[in-house]
């Protein structure tokens, strides 16, 4: 008890004092740390922002579906035809009508039915309208750099088939979002799938299964079976890529999206193994086009289409559904030019009835203004109506030795040394014989055949171009880098994509398969001064008063201006005196190569003036089943080769697209040490010998552009370019010429009209034979040093036909006939 109080002590400490007001936190007790009270409130925000949005987007999602209605069908159903025109506006065609005729799906068999879910969407029949997490999916991809992908149902599909449009906006995206909610309610399954069949592009201007089949397989749909039901899904996903008619190059692609889908109908159990196991591709029939593209106008409409959908221009849908107004870069008088020279030097020579091999001929050009990169001209083949693949744009033949200016370029470009540590130059030397492996590969070993099997010994760069000798360019190819090789071509203007453009020494010798246009866009480039100005067909297009906006200009310096220029210096050469000369009836200042396909099966030109850079190209295809085939024998000639027909065509249209137009000389930077040497002189003995005689061309020798005879020492000393030139000029087919008039398939030797020198006394001109050796019997091919026979017939010749009319008036047959053919080396 306390004494003062009279009350215990313990009920004083029991029951202290209740506070008057607040007291603070007991400093005893420690307080939350500060990080994690803001943790606390930032969860909080952040759920309720959450929450917020969760709330607008159900309240979005239902204004959306109750304010979107389900709209008319759209403008496609009734499409328009496309105006083509020339770049003056003169016409070129109408073409695009849409071709749609609508099925029950009744008619449509239940294996193309399953062919198409298998190719779509396979879980069709249980999912939603819309897969919210497939739009999401495809949304991440497209931004991540992972390809532009649609994500959508086959429900969102019709709806933008058939209500709406191809832009890819995202108030089109809402909206066809919206619509498939509603359609998935108010329509059955079967409805959907009947819709999207009659409404899906297909490709050739076909819309709809019904003409889609008409249009691959010229029957009804309802007589489709399985595999050509499998086909026609596949093209769904690339209509144009995947028709294997227009473009055989993408055959494998195409197989492989066809196996997709008859895999995907096995896995869902509607196809039995067993009828999947003896399925065979069904290869579509060939494009029957409208008679409104005949001629060559069906080659280049679908060449402008090829170019506006393959940048993005217009898509394949929207272009087909038509209403647009495209004016080209193209001009009539040059188009008309290229027509005229194809028809002079080779469709007018063709005689199929006599000749097998006439009919296996295509011809394909393009020409394209190098400043600008406008292209001006195309030949595309002999009647868009009779055959329709386009050579101007086709990938699938081998461009031989025209490649080889890029190898120069490159070595020129990187300061590229040989393997002996000498800088590359035109001037510098090469071993040229025949089969020698090329030295610095760690790769399987590697020895290249030239034309004939020709060593021509120590050759400059120069006169090694001038002759196509692919033992100095695959040891180029080796001593630049085959990678670099490949990008100064890609930096010139072939594709990256371009098949068989691997880096590998046989780079230099052209496997790969562009197109001429791809060519003549590269080679553009150089007559540019190195200067890339990427290629245009479209001047302008646009549709009801709206004008679309065409590729920005993204031109810049591919190579080096001394290095395009010292490569044109040297490609004058090859037209001047070496294997293209027949391209000298241009009648200005050229530079151009010669090249030939494996085989035989392709011979090109690619040249160029300071105006205009064109392509010819002659191949051979078999016209029943599409194989690549030699062209021995065509034209009524043993071998087609770059200097014969397309030569000779390239300088008939040079000629006539520039008439009117002052001659241009190069202006050409070269790099130091480039500059072409003064010739060899003769010795003043041989000189004495042949006194009178004043040689091809009226020149003596030791004139500038001849040059000395060859050695007869095992392996030739170094020549000069000259002499190597007038070594492509004198070596002369000794053999008689088998095609006998009146023989069956074979035409009559056709030669100038003009009287030939007769051959000097005393020794023979060089590439004849050894030095004071005979010349070779009637009959017999005359014979250089070992290993080095006189020009005959043989694969992969890059020089003038073996036949008329390039013909050297200065040479004559050893049996004292009319002046003969000359021959070229070879580019495989």
């Amino acid at each position: 008890m306390s004494p003062s109080s009279g009350m215990p002590s313990g009920a004083n400490e029991a029951l202290p004092p209740e506070p008057a007001t607040w007291e603070p936190r007991d400093p005893t007790v420690p307080a939350p740390p500060p990080r994690r009270r803001r943790l606390r409130r930032l969860l909080r925000r952040l759920f309720g922002l959450v929450v917020l949005l969760a709330l607008l987007l159900l309240g979005g999602l239902v204004a959306g579906y109750l304010l979107v209605d389900v709209p008319a069908a759209n403008a496609t159903a009734v499409a328009q035809s496309n105006l083509f025109l020339y770049r003056d506006g003169t016409q070129i065609a109408r073409a695009g009508e849409v071709d749609r005729e609508n099925v029950s799906l009744a008619r449509v068999p239940l294996g193309v039915r399953h062919a198409v879910l298998a190719a779509e969407e396979r879980d069709f029949r249980t999912s939603p309208a819309v897969d919210p997490r497939a739009m999401v999916r495809a949304t991440w991809n497209t931004l991540t750099g992972k390809g532009r992908q649609s994500g959508s149902t086959i429900t969102q599909q019709y709806v933008k088939n058939y209500y709406l449009g191809q832009e890819q906006t995202l108030t089109r995206k809402a909206k066809e979002f919206f619509i498939a909610l509603k359609l998935g309610r108010e329509k059955t399954k079967d409805e959907i799938l009947e819709g999207y069949l009659n409404t899906s592009y297909f490709g050739r201007n076909a819309y709809g299964i019904q003409a889609a089949a008409r249009a691959y397989y010229g029957k009804d749909a309802k007589d489709l079976d399985t595999a050509e039901g499998a086909y026609l899904a596949s093209l769904l996903n690339s209509p144009n890529a995947y028709d294997v008619a227009t473009h055989p190059e993408n055959r494998a692609r195409a197989l492989a999206r066809w196996h997709y889908v008859l895999d995907g109908m096995v896995k869902e159990g509607w196809l039995p193994p067993a009828a999947r196991a003896a399925a065979v591709f069904p290869a579509p029939h060939a494009v029957r086009p409208s008679a409104g593209l005949s001629g060559q106008r069906g080659y280049l409409v679908q060449a402008v289409e090829q170019y506006l959908t393959e940048h993005g221009i217009v898509d394949e849908k929207t272009l087909a559904a038509g209403g647009f107004r495209i004016t080209t870069t193209l001009e009539r008088a040059k188009q008309d030019a290229f027509v005229r020279a194809v028809e002079e030097h080779v469709t007018a020579k063709l005689d199929p009835e006599r000749r097998p091999a006439d009919r296996y001929v295509r011809v394909g050009g393009a020409a394209v203004e190098p400043a600008s990169g406008r292209v001006v001209a195309l030949y595309g083949g002999i009647d868009y109506t009779r055959q329709f693949v386009n050579n101007a744009t086709r990938r699938d033949y081998q461009v031989g030795s025209t490649f080889k200016p890029f190898v120069l370029a490159a070595a020129l470009q990187e300061g590229a040394q040989t393997q002996e540590g000498e800088r590359i130059t035109p001037n510098t030397l090469y071993d040229g014989d025949n089969r020698r492996p090329v030295q610095g590969w760690n790769g399987a070993v590697y020895d290249p055949a030239n034309e004939d099997d020709t060593s021509f010994g120590d050759i400059t760069v120069r006169a090694a171009t001038d002759q196509s000798v692919n033992a100095v360019y695959a040891q180029m190819a080796v001593d630049v880098g085959p990678a670099r090789v490949r990008d100064t071509a890609v930096a010139l203007g072939l594709p990256r994509r371009t098949p068989d453009l691997t880096a590998s020494p046989s780079i230099a010798l052209g496997p790969a398969t562009a197109s001429v246009l791809d060519l003549a866009r590269a080679y553009a480039t150089l007559a540019n001064h190195g200067r890339h100005s990427p290629y245009t067909l479209v001047e302008k297009i646009g549709r009801d008063g709206e004008e679309f906006a065409l590729p920005a200009d993204g031109e810049g310096q591919a190579v080096g201006r001394e290095a395009a220029d010292t490569t044109t210096s040297v490609l004058r050469g090859v037209v001047e005196g070496g294997t293209g000369t027949a391209a000298l009836a241009a009648g200005r200042p050229a530079a151009g190569k010669t090249g030939t396909a494996e085989d035989d099966k392709a011979a090109w030109f690619a040249g160029y003036t300071p105006e205009l850079a064109t392509v010819v190209a002659m191949m051979g295809q078999d016209p029943e089943t599409g194989r690549q085939l030699p062209l021995y024998g065509a034209l009524g000639l043993p071998r087609i080769n770059g200097g014969g027909a397309p030569a000779e065509i390239w300088g008939q249209f040079t000629r006539e697209a520039l008439a009117g137009v002052a001659p241009k000389d190069f202006d050409l930077r070269l790099m130091p040490g480039a500059e072409e040497p003064p010739p060899e002189a003769w010795p003043p003995d041989f000189a004495d010998e042949v006194e009178g005689y004043e040689g091809p061309g009226g020149r003596r020798p030791g004139a500038p552009g001849l040059g000395r005879p060859r050695p007869s020492a095992p392996k030739p000393a170094v020549r000069d370019d000259a002499t190597v030139r007038e070594d492509a000029r004198s070596r002369v087919e000794r053999a008689p010429d088998p095609r006998q008039p009146g023989d069956p398939g074979r035409d009559p030797v056709q030669v100038p009209a003009q009287e030939a020198a007769p051959l000097p006394a005393g020794p023979p001109p060089s590439g004849t034979g050894p030095a004071g050796s005979a010349p070779a019997a009637p009959g017999q091919a005359g014979v250089g040093q070992a290993g080095d026979p006189a020009a005959g017939p043989g694969p992969g010749g890059d020089g003038p036909a073996a036949g008329p009319p390039v013909t050297d008036p200065a040479v004559t047959d050893p049996a004292g006939g009319p002046a003969r053919p000359l021959s070229g080396p070879t580019s495989p």
